[in-house]
């Protein structure tokens, strides 16, 4: 099959992860010249946690200011259909930093120890450092490997790697990296855990990284969304889930006011960390180093956040499974929202690292580089489906309840393996709240037979044990 299709075919060799060996970076140029020594642009990947694609000031959200994250957009391009792998932690990151679908890696949950085969399938670290990158990360980990072991992961500078209590340290040590004289460009992975500290306000719970105060009275919060009740024709197991563990999923008897306040916690928590990454991008200009620094910024999933009535993750809901993705290069790329097609910041993301730096991506990897489509090239991307899996757990321990999403351009479909209404079809042009499920309607039969079909094809080429 075509790459297009979602597979590129052959394993890795020891060729390929060599990739100094398919360097291109002397005669690359993406519009223009370079003013560094080394004409290939640096990478900082920005990474947070927990947040949705629309908890930026710069999308129109009136609800909070991000002027961290509007310096990035000021210069992008905001991918507006971009899709984490998996709504969770550990497999979402486990899945950005090798470039394979969590269930492919054995890490559909929160499973810390996982392992796989390192030289078959390498971290994004080892990658980048072999095409020629000093490499770096700083902040939250939450990958299954130690950071102490440089020669899996692959980054030669790592500070404040741990799980959480951590993001007022990642600004400095960022900055550090940054301003290290080198003769070659780097990646630098500046990881965050917030907004993610809403699951600990969520339990009356003290947040781990920085207090909010308490919230003012609901009618001074964000209002409720439009889509905050639960959908027609929903599959049976979300509610079961819901039902499961009191602790992940406390609101069930929560009032519509304190939805508004968990609202405001959250938007709250997105602007702390909205100021710490403003740091970070003053320290660029500061340095002298924007101009020569393509930035990419994502999370690593999203949050209910009241619509659906849901809060936390691992739902397919847009709230949960549609992240913010933005990539950007002052003067490079093309200032705009791409809404032409769906893509995926698992499979996605290191072959455009790969482009970026102007060698050939591993073999393995099965995604679509993204950075000529940002620069402005619209033929450049045409993959017509991304696709999203699910395993709802409880942390560590799984609940046997597995999901799996397909995007296209206009239509989302969504299929449980469990329960006597098990999928979901929406048409995202018209329903983008996901609120009217056709899967059950005559007329859309054809439209779900395609997305299953493709589905049924994903499921086979990357050996999901799925049951369609």
């Amino acid at each position: 099959m075509k790459r297009r299709d979602f597979i590129k075919a052959g394993t890795m060799s020891a060729a390929a992860i060599g990739l100094s060996s398919t360097l291109k970076g002397a005669t690359l140029s993406f519009g223009k010249k370079n003013s560094k020594k080394q004409d290939r642009p640096n990478i900082l990947f920005v990474l947070t946690d927990q947040q949705c694609a629309d908890a930026m000031s710069a999308v129109g959200n009136n609800d909070l200011k991000t002027p961290g994250m509007d310096q990035i957009a000021k210069y992008a391009m905001n991918f507006k259909k971009a899709y984490c792998p998996t709504p969770l932690c550990v497999p979402s990151r486990s899945s950005m930093f090798t470039g394979m679908y969590p269930h492919e890696i054995n890490v559909p949950i929160n499973n810390m120890a996982a392992k796989w085969n390192t030289s078959e399938f390498p971290y994004m670290g080892n990658i980048m450092k072999a095409a020629g990158y000093d490499t770096g990360y700083v902040g939250k980990w939450h990958l299954p490997a130690s950071p102490k072991d440089i020669d899996i992961h692959g980054f030669d500078y790592i500070k404040h790697a741990r799980a959480n209590d951590l993001d007022p340290d990642v600004p400095e040590a960022s900055i550090d990296f940054l301003k290290q004289k080198r003769d070659k460009p780097f990646l630098l992975v500046s990881s965050f855990v917030n907004p993610h500290d809403i699951c600990q306000w969520a339990r009356g719970e003290a947040m781990r990284n920085d207090e909010i105060g308490a919230p003012p009275a609901a009618d001074l919060c964000p209002s409720l969304p439009d889509n905050f009740e639960i959908p027609e024709l929903e599959p049976d197991v979300i509610r079961y889930v819901h039902s499961l563990s009191k602790r992940t999923y406390p609101t069930e008897n929560w009032s519509d006011e304190k939805w508004r306040q968990y609202r405001w916690a959250y938007y709250r928590l997105v602007e702390k960390v909205d100021r710490y990454l403003k740091q970070i991008m003053d320290a660029l200009e500061e340095n002298g180093l924007i101009d020569d620094t393509v930035i990419i910024f994502t999370s690593d999933h999203g949050d209910g956040n009241a619509h659906h009535k849901w809060n936390q993750k691992q739902i397919l809901y847009d709230e949960a499974a549609r992240v913010p993705f933005m990539i950007s290069w002052k003067g490079h790329t093309e200032v705009c929202d791409y809404n032409d097609k769906a893509v995926s910041t698992g499979i996605d993301l290191i072959p455009t690292m790969c482009e970026i730096a102007g060698v050939e991506p591993p073999a393995h990897l099965k995604g679509d580089p993204l950075f000529k489509l940002s620069l402005g090239d619209r033929k450049a991307y045409d993959r017509p489906y991304t696709i999203s899996e699910t395993e709802f757990c409880l942390s560590k321990k799984t609940y046997g309840v597995k999901g799996r999403m397909v995007r296209s351009s206009q239509y989302k479909y969504i299929v449980y393996e469990q329960g006597a209404l098990k999928e979901q079809l929406f048409d995202m042009n018209v329903d983008p709240g996901e609120m009217k499920n056709l899967a059950y309607q005559e007329k859309y039969s054809e439209i779900k037979s395609e997305l299953r079909n493709a589905l049924k094809q994903w499921i086979k080429e990357t050996s999901d044990s799925f049951e369609l």
